[in-house]
């Protein structure tokens, strides 16, 4: 068994953490009871079960991003919508 460092040194001062320490670490949703998880309001995404959308990258002008941007979290759906609400219109 490993001996851990203690997290205060020796004037009982919390010490810095080390790239160590931090290699050391695991997610929330691992180590904390699912009761105090979601009393956290930590919560965990499942696994897609069919992708829905492909990842890609485009170039846009910097006005639309700006605009899709200022209409708060969300603004890529609402882009993919309206690129939808195009292709409808656009292959009868």
């Amino acid at each position: 068994m490993s001996k851990r460092a203690p997290l205060i040194d020796a004037d009982g001062e919390v010490r810095e953490l080390t790239a160590e320490d931090l290699a050391k670490f695991r997610p929330a949703h691992e180590v904390l009871p699912l009761a105090l998880q979601e009393t956290l309001g930590i919560r965990r995404r499942g696994p897609q079960k069919t992708p829905t959308k492909v990842s890609t990258t485009i170039r846009l002008s910097p006005e639309v991003v700006e605009f899709f941007r200022s209409t708060g979290e969300g603004w890529q759906s609402r882009m993919d919508g309206v690129l939808r609400k195009y292709v409808a219109q656009h292959s009868r």
